[in-house]
């Protein structure tokens, strides 16, 4: 089942309004979080904390009418305690699986750089491949499924760096970022407004209906010049003289489907090359390994897409 373009945007609209009820001033990392949910894709937001990002994970799942479970990554966090492990039950005489966390539609991996690499490639699997394989058996992630990931900056103690295998399985990686001043009053006006109750949002599309709407993505037309032009810059990370590991095949593909959402969020059933202009950094950065000498001048992957985006042609936008 499909949904129609129009009506896609219409519900996403609908949501991001219905968002903005409980999170202040992110319509922008809102905008791109819904989109890479559209596009099937997982999120990876780092920042400081007290910034929102629980709150941003739970007000999705409530809008989108998502199951939603949170773990909080931890030293002593081992893979059974995010994916189950099976018990023995003496009433039955059997062994059965309890399902851990991970079965959830939206799952908000909290502080995943804090907990060891050996919990942290347990998440893979499930990521790549929508299912989780425990005592040689098979299991099924429900549809839709969706990790929204949270990390500190590397910068802070009793961090494990994540692992450019498992990085690569994040669609996008976003950053909140302070409010302005004046959405700073307007939160602390809300808050003193409502009282203690939480703001409660309403479901406007349930499980299904996201589904059909992810599906509805691939409705959206891609020129061959668009996807020249994703190729170009994907092969312009890897000869850049500062790039040790440049964007890989699996990034392209991301950017592709998200240039696909944003167009159907925009109200087109086709891609333009604004839509890659604006997700590139997101899609992009992350996934580039800079030469060590580079930490030391604070540059980063997104500031080797931002000048290669300055750089690169763009094709023309379809008459």
């Amino acid at each position: 089942m499909t949904t129609s373009a129009s009506r896609t945007t219409e519900l996403c609209e609908a949501v991001l309004d219905e968002m903005e009820r409980a999170v202040v001033g992110k319509r922008a990392a809102l905008t791109l979080i819904l989109t890479t949910v559209l596009a099937r894709g997982h999120v990876l937001i780092e920042d400081l904390p007290g910034m929102g990002k629980t709150l941003i994970a739970r007000s999705f799942a409530a809008a989108l009418g998502l199951h939603f479970t949170r773990v909080q990554f931890t030293p002593d966090l081992l893979p059974a305690d995010l994916l189950g492990s099976t018990i023995y039950d003496m009433r039955s005489g059997q062994f059965e699986f309890r399902r851990g966390p991970i079965f959830a539609n939206l799952v908000m991996a909290d502080e995943i750089n804090r907990t060891p690499p050996k919990t942290q490639a347990a998440l893979l699997e499930a990521m790549a491949e929508g299912q989780v394989s425990i005592d040689g058996e098979t299991h099924r992630l429900p549809d839709p499924f969706t990790v929204i990931a949270t990390e500190n900056p590397i910068e802070f103690e009793g961090t494990y760096p994540l692992p450019e295998a498992q990085l690569d399985r994040f669609a996008v990686k976003v950053g909140l970022k302070y409010l302005s001043e004046a959405d700073e009053t307007s939160m602390l006006r809300r808050r003193l407004e409502r009282g203690s109750a939480e703001a409660v949002l309403r479901e406007v599309v349930d499980a299904d209906q996201l589904s059909a709407m992810q599906q509805s993505v691939e409705q959206v037309t891609v020129h061959d010049d668009m996807l020249r032009y994703v190729v170009a810059l994907a092969v312009a990370t890897r000869s850049h003289p500062q790039v040790v590991v440049g964007a890989s095949p699996r990034a392209e593909l991301d950017l592709v489907q998200l240039a696909r959402a944003r167009a159907l969020l925009n109200g087109r059933d086709y891609v333009v090359p604004e839509d890659v202009k604006a997700l590139a950094v997101a899609a992009f950065g992350h996934r580039i390994s800079l030469r060590p000498e580079m930490w030391v001048r604070s540059m980063h992957g997104s500031d080797v897409v931002e000048q290669l985006l300055k750089k690169l042609p763009a094709p023309r936008t379809p008459g």
